[in-house]
């Protein structure tokens, strides 16, 4: 009897004085849409996506208002033409409107790579100076607000990091 009561003892110190125990890692939280949005270079790669984006639009409008111009120079040919010549220049549209949609996915998917690629050398330059940040300031992570529910504004280093960017770090070149 005996024995269990220092053995019940014995675990209940142990377990109280284990909740006094405290953390001491430094924590930050970086909100990254900020820094891409807000840094010189950010804003170079979203400009440049902007311009890519009104090139392909106009160019986009250009091969619509093609496109339709022929279909409607079709249709009033229609009782004119014989209907095999119809159904020959019918087929010769729809492959135009296929060509005219290959175009289209083309360049989209060339401005989504482009944007991936920037967004990718944009935060392979933004990696060293988080961690020469870290380093100095003895922080021992640093999270994505993203992935944050709540957390105190102080440990948010978003402005600090913008500034150090904008210093070190004025153009990136996307291949």
């Amino acid at each position: 009897m005996k024995k269990l009561f220092f053995l019940i003892t014995f675990l209940g110190l142990f377990f109280f004085n284990s909740n006094n125990i405290y953390a001491q890692d430094n924590i930050a939280f970086i909100d990254l849409n900020i820094i891409f949005d807000n840094s010189n270079a950010g804003k170079k790669i979203n400009k440049e996506v902007k311009d890519k984006q009104k090139k392909n639009s106009k160019n986009f409008q250009e091969l619509k208002k093609k496109f339709d111009a022929d279909r409607d120079k079709l249709i009033t040919q229609k009782n004119v033409l014989s209907q095999e010549e119809f159904e020959k220049k019918l087929v010769e549209l729809e492959n135009n409107l296929k060509e005219y949609n290959l175009k289209i996915n083309k360049e989209n998917n060339d401005l989504n790579e482009f944007q991936l690629k920037a967004r990718k050398n944009f935060f392979d330059s933004l990696r060293p100076i988080l961690e020469s940040y870290a380093k100095e300031n003895s922080i021992d992570i640093i999270l994505k607000k993203e992935n944050l529910l709540i957390g105190k504004t102080s440990l948010d280093i978003s402005n600090d990091i913008l500034e150090l960017f904008n210093q070190k770090v004025k153009k990136i070149a996307v291949e």
